[in-house]
């Protein structure tokens, strides 16, 4: 693992060296990126079934984000984001669409601020998940990210998230959540 590691830090290394300022990034008009991930998720229900001790390990393939360059810096974004968890032996996943504002406070560096839509639901490959309870509620997220590779009109980032968000259960409890997660990031302008 720390092999991987290394050698992709050295590629990207690498390859945000080799540009030069004809290749400057132009940051308008429509956006849209994907990040890959993972990091750790903790669930809680609030009739405390499943307690907060129980953190996880989980995957936040496809964290998505789309909208609009208002100008070189602010991004107004529709962000769909979130991680996957176990609940009683079956996958599930706790998801939100956000809308979210994006600026750049250097040429490279992000951070991003959004509330919306939580969405707690089982895994589409899960058997028998018209069975299964599809909750829903609020969320926010706070993330921030570097920008290693920058050309014309395409950004690869390192990015880190936080989000929180609670989602109404059918027994009148809320199910709560915490996701930190660490990805990498791909956005077109």
């Amino acid at each position: 693992m720390k092999n991987s590691l290394l050698i992709l830090f050295t590629f990207l290394t690498f390859a945000s060296f080799g540009q030069n300022e004809s290749n400057q990034v132009e940051r308008n008009g429509f956006v849209i990126g994907f990040g890959l991930g993972a990091g750790v998720i903790s669930i809680s229900d609030s009739n405390q079934e499943v307690p907060f001790d129980e953190a996880q390990f989980g995957s936040t393939f496809p964290n998505l984000k789309f909208g609009w360059m208002l100008n070189d810096r602010l991004a107004i974004l529709g962000m769909y984001s979130g991680m996957g968890y176990e609940y009683e032996g079956k996958d599930r996943s706790f998801d939100a669409f956000m809308p979210s504002v994006q600026y750049w406070v250097k040429d490279r560096w992000w951070i991003n601020a959004g509330a919306g839509l939580a969405m707690d639901f089982p895994a589409f490959y899960e058997d028998n998940i018209e069975d299964e309870d599809w909750n829903f509620g609020g969320s926010v997220s706070f993330s921030t990210g570097y920008e290693l590779v920058q050309k014309k009109k395409f950004a690869l980032d390192l990015q880190t998230q936080l989000q929180m968000g609670w989602a109404n259960l059918e027994n009148g409890a809320n199910r709560e959540a915490v996701l930190l997660s660490f990805g990498v990031g791909f956005t077109w302008f």
